[in-house]
């Protein structure tokens, strides 16, 4: 039996989406694991039938787009509960979420939108992912985001951020190099000194 904990060294995933499913199931094309965001198999169906029989041949990465880790508030217990069990029945390898908040008072904002780097904000998501570790009872990878705008106080350069927050917490990080593009783009300088 494969061991669906980890992610075979030098193999290529794929991001698999709803219109790719069939195609995926019918070929088995020769990929060394599937990633999929969690909140489109959170409702059960077929869909999440489907990924059950894939994970008979594919380790999985499931990806949080609705933790909102980076709010201010408190995380939704709903979700995050709708989240363990969706991970207590897929078993992946890998279970990550952003670096970002998408709630406030209980909006959903249907964006994963940047925080300030603060001593303050790293205080909270601390607190946030190490709460939703528990939950989950596994580590979490934490995504880099993609910054818009540069906070007017935002005295903790990115990398140190992360860093930090890996330190506190014990959660692995999950570099994703397009957003590292996407902030040296619209914030300036070179991915080494995103702040």
């Amino acid at each position: 039996m494969r061991d669906h904990w980890a992610i075979p060294r030098c193999r290529v995933g794929i991001g698999l989406r709803a219109p790719h499913m069939a195609e995926v199931l019918e070929t088995r094309p020769a990929v060394g694991w599937l990633e999929v965001h969690a909140e489109n198999y959170m409702g059960g169906g077929p869909g999440l039938a489907a990924l059950t029989r894939l994970r008979a041949d594919y380790p999985l990465s499931v990806h949080g787009v609705g933790l909102s880790l980076g709010s201010a508030d408190a995380l939704d217990e709903r979700h995050l509960r709708r989240l363990k069990t969706l991970v207590h029945r897929l078993e992946p390898a890998l279970v990550s979420g952003h670096l970002s908040w998408s709630m406030a008072g209980g909006v959903y904002l249907n964006h994963l939108l940047p925080l300030p780097y603060t001593e303050e904000t790293l205080a909270y998501v601390v607190r946030h992912v190490t709460h939703a570790q528990e939950i989950l009872q596994r580590r979490l990878l934490i995504e880099n985001p993609s910054s818009y705008l540069r906070f007017r106080h935002s005295p903790i350069p990115e990398p140190e951020f992360l860093g930090e927050l890996v330190r506190r917490t014990d959660c692995g990080l999950l570099c994703d190099v397009n957003n590292i593009y996407v902030s040296c783009t619209n914030l300036g300088g070179g991915p080494c000194r995103l702040s």
